[in-house]
């Protein structure tokens, strides 16, 4: 057994198929499904069942394939290593990106280039559950997300940013009605508004939700997007208002934006990885973010 096989069989796993895996490492079909043939003659069990419309992991593939993601993780951390020694650091950082969780990530990207260009970096973006599956499968080295305590068991997390989210809306609505002196906005007249919302599995939803549940006030959603700069032409447009974190409504000085009297909707942003030692490539680059 050697760590192509291992690769490749983690292809076809992740790919869902012969052919896809083939095209992700840039091979012919027969060669992956000789090297997974060979392996399982080696091993003396099936890996894959095969049908003519699906392929699935056996038992046996679902006990291989994590053991093997393992071993190709241990490879590249002991290749990282040597060339952290040499001075020349180099690998592969893979970071999961909640919906819109964005925190300056970009600085921190800046930063890493420009001190080890030889480092390349996956973003992945994904809802929470699929982010934490990823970190403890080992396929996401750290990543950028706004997460309750609860689900913050089992990782190693810093705190980026607090942030009380806002009213974003066009500059041609009239908030008279539903605002105070201050301008503040009540959630109570905020559910009678044309909402844009987020979709859920995006922590901005997430959070907007907590925050309505906290009032005791049922709101409707007018527009469901997943992307914030369909949000933005939405309200641009006066087709409705959205609720956003200053760091993302910032982006679009043309909006006004209104602070919540009352139960505003807020997160914690953070930086989160699995405990134990991290690679040096994936060291380097939470160096920058935090």
């Amino acid at each position: 057994m050697d760590l192509r096989q291992m690769e490749v069989v983690v292809a076809v796993a992740d790919a869902g198929g012969f052919t896809a895996a083939a095209r992700r490492l840039h091979v012919v079909q027969s060669a992956v499904s000789g090297t997974v043939r060979a392996l399982e003659r080696e091993l003396g069990t099936a890996l894959f069942t095969r049908t003519t419309h699906r392929v699935a992991l056996t038992p046996a593939g679902e006990a291989f394939v994590p053991a093997a993601r393992a071993a190709l993780r241990a490879a590249e951390l002991a290749r990282e290593a040597v060339d952290a020694a040499k001075g020349e650091l180099r690998g592969q950082v893979t970071v999961g990106i909640m919906q819109g969780v964005w925190a300056g990530l970009h600085r921190a990207l800046a930063a890493l280039r420009s001190e080890h260009p030889g480092v390349v970096v996956k973003l992945r973006q994904a809802a929470v559950t699929d982010i934490r599956q990823a970190l403890r499968e080992g396929t996401v080295d750290l990543a950028v997300v706004a997460l309750d305590r609860q689900q913050q068991r089992g990782l190693v997390s810093r705190l980026l940013a607090r942030e009380e989210m806002l009213l974003v809306a066009s500059p041609e609505r009239d908030l008279s009605a539903v605002t105070g002196a201050e301008g503040a906005v009540e959630p109570e007249a905020l559910a009678r508004l044309p909402l844009v919302d987020f979709a859920p599995g995006w922590a901005i939803r997430h959070a907007v939700d907590r925050a309505f549940r906290a009032a005791g006030v049922d709101r409707g959603t007018t527009f469901e997007v997943n992307d914030v700069m369909a949000a933005s032409e939405l309200v641009r447009g006066d087709l409705g208002v959205c609720v956003m974190p200053p760091s993302i409504a910032d982006r679009f000085p043309d909006l006004t934006t209104h602070r919540f009297a009352r139960h505003a909707p807020n997160w914690k942003v953070m930086v989160v990885h699995p405990p134990g030692q991290l690679s040096p490539a994936a060291t380097a680059l939470l160096r920058h973010i935090t």
